[in-house]
């Protein structure tokens, strides 16, 4: 089975002094969130999309699937997400587990909430890959020179741009195995994590890679929101 984990932990910090997190904010006339959890409904592969959130917004949420997708809204759990983004996943893993059972089969997507712009294309190849490898992460190649700089001050190195990726969303597992390798996690190593997939690495797995697209963007700043704007109403020119 396949599920559909979309992350929607964050307050939103760095957008500035607004009323509610990010992912609840207004694009082209409905919330950030709900764009997102469209792009998964139009994928039939899906047994249950879940949205993790904190918990304060939690019933905010559950209004929110009701009235924009009314009679299918069960096909969507709202649950509380955890401390971390990887505790936030494993309470995922954990509410599958508990209804459906975990077995080599099962396959999470995992996306953040604030990525609206992700495509179909790019959905199935996350799940491709991911019954196919175990693991997978989807980016894009890096157009900037990336600078390294061991102590913020001055430059330590200047890697090979064409070996280099800025990493998006989605990131998709076999929940079983990540389960596994994430509890076998020191606490020194957990204290490394940035994501999933870096979970995989730390133990030596391999995580291949899938093509994502320049526009899947990430809101996180104002600037993003008026991007996400013109990207609407292109998509709108377009039908």
């Amino acid at each position: 089975m396949v599920f559909g984990v979309i992350l929607a932990g964050g307050i939103g910090s760095r957008m500035g002094n607004v009323e509610k997190p990010k992912q609840f904010l207004m694009i082209g006339e409905k919330p950030i969130l709900i764009h997102t959890i469209e792009k998964f409904y139009m994928h039939d592969a899906f047994e249950k999309l879940i949205v993790l959130c904190p918990r304060q917004w939690m019933e905010h949420t559950k209004n929110l699937v009701k009235k924009y997708f009314k009679e299918k809204a069960d096909h969507v759990k709202v649950l509380e997400g955890g401390t971390s983004r990887n505790e936030t996943i494993m309470n995922s893993i954990d509410y599958i587990e508990k209804e459906y059972g975990l077995d080599d089969d099962t396959i999470i997507v995992t996306h953040d909430s604030v990525r609206p712009f992700l495509t179909y294309r790019i959905i199935e190849e996350n799940i491709k890959y991911a019954r196919e490898y175990g693991a997978c992460d989807t980016v894009i190649p890096a157009t900037d020179t990336i600078v390294d700089s061991q102590d913020g001050k001055v430059i330590s190195s200047v890697p090979d741009r064409a070996k280099m990726y800025q990493g998006q969303t989605p990131q998709s597992f076999g929940a079983r195995k990540l389960k596994e390798l994430y509890h076998s996690l020191t606490e020194e190593e957990k204290k490394i994590l940035t994501d999933a997939a870096k979970i995989f690495v730390i133990k030596g797995e391999k995580v291949h890679l899938v093509e994502g697209e320049v526009f899947n963007i990430k809101i996180t700043y104002p600037y993003d929101m008026r991007v996400a704007e013109s990207l609407i109403q292109e998509q709108k020119e377009k039908k």
